[in-house]
């Protein structure tokens, strides 16, 4: 504990990020995902440079991870695994029965750090915090401290429904949860460091979890009922090769919904019907999208078909009828769940900052698989909105819900109407750990002869084809522009491929499907110069195609061409209707009762109202803003940054 607090003091100072980074040696991180169609660029091989991005992961690793760790010290995180081990006396400490999850999070973000940017300094604090956990660790794999401190006496909330044995109230008991997350936050560390102590802790409770479950009669026959384990056991498979991480997690997955199994817990838990039969997106969103990214890794591991169309079927379904504007889902506080088809309402929305996350996770993989940009239509509109909404401009207040409406007085946010500084359940903190320093991961992917441009952001990123090495880099102020410039240095002069993504609010698209649409029509088109020459190009599933023989510093010129446009919801969403929001280029506003002080319930756009933007460095660490006489809007990603108040973003609309 004395190595983890004067660590901390430096940690701030320590952490350069992005910079050339130096290979672990045994690191596996170039090793191929074969099972996928396509392969994401390692964030290894991504310098960031971006403006807009790169201060936000900066934050995380400068202030949120040291943040959340003092967190997890004064809550006794840390301390539960030292009484679990017998290093330390006392009772479970925190009220959550997966409160030891916050720590491996942690671990899992700093990780992300590390592949970018090796430094001794972090991990020697990580491997501080490894030995923590390993002494929790029970001898035969088990790790769940609030039951190895106490089987009889679980964290206060949850005694009336938590038994006393192991696997017993796998509903509500969060073991497997807990197993999912430690074994998610390991292969993550092994990839960083090439270090098996925390691999090795993981792998223990993995084999545990391989010698308990199945359908064995001296086994235990039951499901998760928070998913991430089947995850967590796929990437294990993955680094380990051993198929029977990969079996254990289809048989949690296959055994959802069959009451020959286990009670079922119901459709909050996705637990009423098999996996393959689900079709309507149901129950608390997180582990509904923690669930179906399993589904999709099976369905593509082993060639399900069945698999494969229930995942399509629960996406369409989610996208076409639960899906906010700013791509958060889960509407309703109670269950944190979806709720019934358009229902979407605006100051109740729930929309879990870790469903965000999730989210992005499934719509990764399932461009892996595809190559259509509307995953990344999914993708940008989450990252750019509902997803960092979750985190302050200070890096230490959160969102847990993200409401699309705050009137100032209802406290939609676990108990309060603007951002916290922790919760009784830290889970979203420590997700926006884990998940923020891997974005540039998503910016490139990669076929044997085919380069993936996903996500506009400035950086230099190092790219192996099968017949050429390249260095491609990215200049850009998007999100606050369109204008993209990339100069293609292959190491040789090859043929290959550039596929350029053109988001869908470039292309007159909200999101595919109906459930939302623009009122007017933009005219000016996306265009492509490549040494300063216009070219005539082709496009398929979002893409811009461009193939040719590649010089060493061509440079490409993609011109999105943004303009403030009014969003429209179907009418089925009840509370939407005579509204509009607005947005410009992947960023939806947000009017805020700060900027618009004066009959601020009255705010109406009429039709034809112009829209003046404009760059405002001063205001919210800069933004553009939209202007009219009649109001000012901000990205609403950047709300709740000035104290309380009034804010929304569907705005009443008069013809």
């Amino acid at each position: 504990m004395i190595l983890i607090k004067k660590t901390l003091l430096s940690i701030s100072v320590l952490m350069t990020v992005y910079g050339h980074s130096q290979q672990h040696s045994g690191n596996p991180n170039t090793t191929k995902i074969s099972s996928y169609n396509i392969t994401p660029v390692n964030i290894q091989n991504v310098k960031l440079t971006d403006a807009f991005w790169l201060p936000i992961i900066k934050k995380v690793q400068g202030k949120t991870i040291e943040y959340a760790i003092h967190k997890c010290e004064e809550e006794g995180r840390l301390d539960n695994f030292l009484i679990a081990g017998g290093k330390m006396k006392g009772t479970v400490k925190g009220q959550m029965p997966f409160d030891d999850t916050d720590v491996y999070k942690i671990i899992e973000g700093a990780s992300n750090t590390l592949i970018s940017e090796p430094n001794q300094k972090l991990e020697n604090l990580l491997d501080s915090l490894i030995s923590i956990v390993k002494i929790g660790q029970e001898k035969d794999g088990y790790l769940t401290t609030w039951r190895t401190i106490n089987p009889a006496k679980p964290p206060a909330p949850w005694v009336p429904v938590i038994e006393g044995k192991r696997w017993e109230s796998l509903q509500i008991s969060h073991e497997l949860y807990n197993s999912g997350h430690l074994i998610e936050a390991a292969v993550v560390h092994y990839q960083a460091t090439g270090k098996r102590n925390f691999l090795d802790i993981a792998i223990k409770n993995a084999d545990l979890l391989v010698r308990t479950f199945g359908d064995g009669a001296n086994q235990v026959h039951g499901v998760p009922g928070h998913q991430i384990v089947e995850t967590g056991l796929v990437k294990l498979y993955k680094i380990t090769k051993n198929k029977a991480y990969l079996n254990l997690a289809k048989y949690y997955l296959d055994n959802r919904g069959n009451s020959k199994n286990h009670k079922l817990y119901g459709a909050y838990s996705q637990d009423d019907i098999p996996v393959i039969q689900q079709k309507e997106a149901v129950g608390h969103a997180v582990r509904a999208v923690y669930m179906y990214a399993g589904m999709t890794d099976i369905a593509v591991i082993e060639n399900d078909k069945a698999y494969g169309d229930a995942v399509n079927n629960l996406w369409s379904n989610m996208v076409n009828k639960k899906m906010y504007i700013t791509g958060g889902i889960g509407a309703i506080h109670e269950g944190e769940a979806f709720g019934e088809n358009y229902e979407l309402p605006n100051l109740t929305a729930y929309n879990e900052t870790c469903a965000a996350i999730g989210n992005v996770y499934w719509n990764h993989r399932l461009h892996n698989l595809s190559g259509s940009s509307d995953y990344f239509d999914v993708i940008e509109r989450t990252l750019y909105n509902g997803l960092i909404s979750g985190l302050s401009l200070d890096g230490k207040k959160f969102f847990y819900p993200n409401a699309l409406e705050s009137d100032g007085v209802y406290k939609f946010n676990r108990g309060e109407c603007t951002r916290q500084s922790w919760f009784d359940c830290s889970c979203c903190p420590t997700n926006l750990i884990r998940f923020i320093p891997s974005i540039p991961g998503l910016i490139y992917s990669t076929t044997k002869d085919v380069l993936y441009v996903n996500l506009y952001a400035s950086n230099t990123a190092k790219i192996a084809l099968e017949n050429t090495k390249l260095e491609i880099s990215q200049k850009t102020n998007y999100p606050w522009d369109g204008k993209v410039t990339l100069a293609v240095s292959p190491k040789k002069e090859a043929k290959f491929t550039i596929k350029l993504r053109i988001p869908g609010w470039a292309r007159n698209q909200v999101l595919l499907g109906d459930l939302y649409h623009y009122k007017n029509t933009a005219a000016a088109k996306t265009s492509v110069f490549i040494d300063g020459k216009r070219i005539v190009y082709r496009e398929d599933a979002g893409y811009i195609i461009i193939t040719r023989k590649w010089k060493k510093g061509e440079t490409i010129v993609l011109d999105l061409p943004m303009e403030v446009k009014e969003v429209v919801t179907n009418t089925k969403v009840a509370g939407n209707i005579g509204k509009v929001a607005l947005e410009y280029g992947p960023l939806v506003y947000a009017i805020e009762e700060i900027d618009n002080a004066t009959a601020f319930d009255k705010i109406a756009i009429n039709a034809n109202d112009p829209f003046e933007v404009k760059k405002e460095s001063n205001l919210l660490e800069g933004v553009n803003t939209i202007q009219n006489k009649k109001l000012k809007a901000i990205p609403y990603y950047s709300w709740s940054n000035r104290g309380v108040g009034k804010m929304k973003v569907w705005i009443d609309y008069k013809k």
